[in-house]
Formats: C-alpha cells, sequence, structure tokens
C-alpha cells in the first residue's frame, strides 16, 4: 500500500508547543489481584437508581436535538443558588466554559495567570484561545501564592484563574486572601474562580465565591457535575457570571453542546442531592483517614480539601506511579512534581497506603 502523503493543509503554529492532555490510565491487570484506577479523579460510586432511571428516560429521545437553552437544569440552579437564570451559563464541563471565557475575553497576545502547578487543562486551553500563559508557582505548601499572582497581572492580562481546591495540590484558598487579592486585581479583567471540587471542602475558611461574585463584577464562578455528583462520563457544567459575561458565553458556546441525557441526570441529581451528600461524605472520610495515614509513615502532604491528595515526590513521582501500576493500582504522576492520588474504594486506599510505607521503607 501507498504510505499517504503529507497533508499540505496549514495548521495553526501554536499547536507545535501546546501540551496534549494526559488523561488517567486504566489499572494493568495484575493476575489474583483487583485492579483499580485512582488517578482521574472521578467518584467512586456509581450514579444513583434515580439519576439512572431519568438518563434512561431520556435516551428514548436520542434522535432529536438536546433543549440549547438548558432551560430546565438553568432554571433549577438559579433556584438552588439564589441567581437569575440570566446570570447562568452551561456547557459540555466546566473546562469547556473555561474554554468559552477565553474566547470571549482574550484576543491573541493578551495574557492569562493562574497558579502553576494546577490543572493540566489550563495551558492547553489557553495556548487554543491565542492568549499567552502567565505561570505563579505555588508556595511551599502547595497553595496560590496570591500575592505573586497580583504582582504577575500587567496591562495585556485579561483573565486570572483561581483554582480551589487546587487540582492537583489539594488546599484551597481562604475567604479573606482572596477578596484581598480581588482588590488588587484591575475591574476589567475577570477572575475566574474554578471550584469543581467545592463540595468536599471542609475548611470554614473556603470562599463563599457566590457572595464573592455578587460583590465583584469582574468575577466569574465555575462549578460542574463531574465529581460530587457522579456525572463525569456525561459532561456538563456551569458558570455563575454577572449577565454580560454570562450572555456572552451563551453565545460562545457550542450549541446544544449539553445533551438531554447529561441535562435529565444533572437533574435528577440536584433532587437527590441529599442521598450524594452522604456519598461525598465518606468520600471525605476517607481522604482524611489516607493521609492521616500518609503522614503518620512520614509522608509530607498538603492540605487536601479535594477528593484526592498530592505527594510531593519531585524526580521520583513517576517510579512511585509505576510501583503503584506494579500492584493493578493506577495513580497520576506528573513528571518531576508529584503524584495525585484520588480517593478511591476502600480497598484501593488500604492497598495505596501499604505501597506508600513500603516505598518509604525502601528509600
Amino acid at each position: 500500500m501507498t504510505e499517504p502523503s503529507a497533508s499540505p493543509v496549514r495548521l495553526r503554529s501554536v499547536l507545535a508547543t501546546v501540551p496534549a492532555y494526559t488523561p488517567g490510565r486504566p489499572p494493568t491487570p495484575v493476575e489474583g489481584v483487583t485492579a483499580y484506577k485512582i488517578s482521574s479523579n472521578e467518584n467512586p460510586y456509581p450514579p444513583l437508581p434515580s439519576v439512572l432511571e431519568a438518563v434512561a428516560g431520556a435516551a428514548s429521545s436520542l434522535n432529536r436535538y438536546p433543549d440549547m437553552g438548558v432551560t430546565a437544569l438553568t432554571a433549577a440552579l438559579s433556584e438552588r443558588l439564589g441567581v437569575p437564570a440570566s446570570h447562568l451559563a452551561t456547557g459540555t464541563g466546566s473546562v469547556a466554559v473555561l474554554g468559552h471565557l477565553l474566547s470571549i475575553t482574550c484576543e491573541p497576545g493578551d495574557e492569562v495567570v493562574y497558579a502553576w502547578r494546577s490543572f493540566e487543562a489550563y495551558p492547553i486551553v489557553v495556548a487554543l484561545s491565542g492568549a499567552t500563559s502567565v505561570q505563579v508557582p505555588v508556595d511551599a505548601e502547595a497553595r496560590h501564592d496570591l500575592d505573586a499572582m497580583a504582582a504577575a497581572i500587567t496591562d495585556r492580562t485579561r483573565l486570572v484563574v483561581v483554582c480551589t481546591p487546587n487540582n492537583p495540590t489539594g488546599p484551597a484558598v481562604r475567604e479573606d486572601e482572596l477578596r484581598e487579592f480581588l482588590a488588587k486585581v484591575p475591574r476589567d479583567v475577570l477572575v475566574v474562580v474554578d471550584e469543581a471540587y467545592l463540595e468536599f471542602t471542609t475548611e470554614d475558611t473556603v470562599p463563599d465565591a457566590l457572595a464573592i461574585y455578587r460583590d465583584h463584577p469582574n468575577v466569574a464562578v465555575l462549578r460542574t457535575f463531574s465529581k460530587a455528583y457522579g456525572l463525569a462520563g456525561l459532561r456538563v457544567g456551569y458558570a455563575v457570571a454577572h449577565e454580560e459575561v454570562a450572555t456572552a458565553l451563551r453565545k460562545a458556546a457550542t450549541p446544544f453542546g449539553v445533551s438531554d441525557l447529561a441535562q435529565q441526570a444533572a437533574l435528577a441529581s440536584l433532587a437527590a442531592y441529599d442521598e450524594l451528600e452522604v456519598r461525598v461524605e465518606q468520600i471525605v472520610a476517607e481522604r482524611e483517614r489516607v493521609v492521616a495515614a500518609l503522614r503518620e509513615q512520614g509522608w509530607t502532604v498538603p492540605e487536601a480539601q479535594g477528593n484526592f491528595l498530592w505527594l510531593p515526590l519531585g524526580e521520583d513521582a513517576v517510579p512511585f506511579a509505576q510501583a503503584c501500576q506494579a500492584r493493578a493500582l493506577t495513580v497520576r504522576p506528573f513528571a518531576g512534581d508529584g503524584v495525585r492520588v484520588s480517593v478511591g474504594e476502600s480497598e484501593a486506599n488500604d492497598r495505596f497506603v501499604a505501597i506508600a510505607a513500603e516505598w518509604l521503607r525502601s528509600r
């Protein structure tokens, strides 16, 4: 067979510098051992029966386009959050909504400030928007250095992302420091508070992001149904923002992006949140148990406020992940930096704690 010739299509030069998103790998099977994937911050619990029933009902109309306005979910969120429906915009996961936020604020050459290390999709969506990433290192406790982030803002800055709790390092920002930070940010710079893991936070100092958005016209809040609600496979997230921003977001959204299955599942999940909250509390209890065990072993573990924890392993990140993989346990390494470990099933967590202890003994 003749080899196809190189494509003559002219692609954007920025693609050569855009990092590929690395999804969590499925665990490698090991004979006689149950394999677990604790690399993608997924909710380990299956959907509630009421959610599955809603999805099954919606499946009968797959031949029809979904409601482009995501009207029912928007109305339910408006009532639940106490915000006008006109201040809401939905999308296929909060990362897609962030992409829309970039598309409505950034021209080529504009700058986007965010902490690093933080969510690995940030540099991808920023680069594809034509903007330039300004990455501000997290501090020694793996927290946002908000003073340094404020100092990094220039006349070219159009958007700042605050990820709280920070994925993958774990800590959340405090309300007082976030408000102090916002006082330093020019009013024409949009500050996006990414709260994908909000429901897992337990610290009293965690910001009331909706109160902050009400006080600041240049603040938008990002949330998702992927984590606490366990709908990662259906892709639905949303932003809360002031009307001008939210209206622009709806213009930028992919038409019919949120499927009817996703909308019905999200509605059913909101209705069943009391049941889901029990699961969230169980995940938090497991997180606290694992963190305590690791610290007792001698590990340095930053404050964990999501459904995951962070081990700052540096150059040992990949070898440690390989040691876990050899035991049919997949974690998420960030080469040269650290390893993020999702809170999974109790047996998976127990195996991880045992591997961590063995790793320290071998050093």
